[in-house]
């Protein structure tokens, strides 16, 4: 598609809420690339000259998952999932590096305790940050093994009243099958909460699902890595796919 011209255009989001996965920062490797660090955060730098208060989750699949431990002997369930927070710590703090390099103010808050590291996830002080113009990224997501951290990013989003999520992969939006492997695979243009979880997409797990129908808070799935797809997006323009709590009847493009 093409995009607007943006000048004086206006965005249709105060606050949101970004949750990258550990594999968006690995790029087209298994590890943190920090490349593609950099070119996130010149993306995210873009909305954020344009006054849009940002919270960002950010998982760790891309150095550890907890269930890479299924089957061992010695590490049980909890302990490959705080291994797991750990890892979205790291990705934190590469993220945070490349945001301050382009001059952004950004802090990162823990939801388990490294003194040396981040400061404690406390909502009031989240919510004061980002009201001196500041960016938020949360690590270690909720601080719970059992707990995703697209569970995290619900959360996340519902405590610092974000107005939606922006949750970035690496393919167009949702589809009906994986675009991947299947070349005529459907892109849906919208969803409702329920919508997703019956036909079992896989956007985010069923208690974020929950919590954001909870709170209202919709949901928009795009490609991070097409060039002015999270400027598009902040500014109300069709892209990805839009989940939320509206019925409509699902409309594919």
């Amino acid at each position: 598609m093409e995009f607007l011209d943006d000048r004086n255009r206006t965005p249709v989001y105060k606050r949101i809420l970004l949750k990258l996965s550990g594999e968006v920062l690995s790029g087209e490797s298994d590890h943190l690339d920090l490349e593609v660090a950099r070119k996130i955060a010149q993306q995210i730098a873009e909305i954020y000259s344009l006054g849009v208060g940002i919270g960002i989750v950010i998982g760790g699949g891309n150095i550890w998952r907890g269930s890479m431990a299924a089957g061992s002997e010695f590490l049980d369930r909890p302990t490959a999932d705080y291994m797991g927070m750990l890892a979205t710590i790291i990705n934190g703090l590469a993220l945070q590096g490349a945001l301050e390099h382009l001059g952004i103010p950004t802090r990162v808050q823990t939801a388990i305790e490294v003194k040396n590291v981040a400061e404690p996830f406390i909502r009031r002080r989240a919510i004061r940050h980002l009201e001196k113009g500041r960016i938020v990224i949360f690590v270690a997501g909720t601080g719970n093994p059992f707990f995703s951290t697209d569970t995290a990013a619900a959360l996340r989003a519902s405590e610092i009243e974000a107005q939606v999520i922006l949750k970035a992969t690496k393919v167009e939006g949702v589809y009906d099958s994986d675009p991947k492997i299947n070349p005529k695979a459907k892109r849906y243009e919208h969803l409702t909460y329920l919508d997703a979880i019956q036909n079992r997409l896989l956007i985010m797990d069923s208690t974020a699902f929950s919590l954001c129908m909870d709170n209202h808070i919709p949901i928009v799935v795009f490609d991070m890595f097409k060039p002015g797809n999270l400027k598009a997006v902040i500014f109300g323009d069709p892209v990805g796919t839009l989940v939320s709590d509206h019925e409509k009847s699902l409309i594919r493009r």
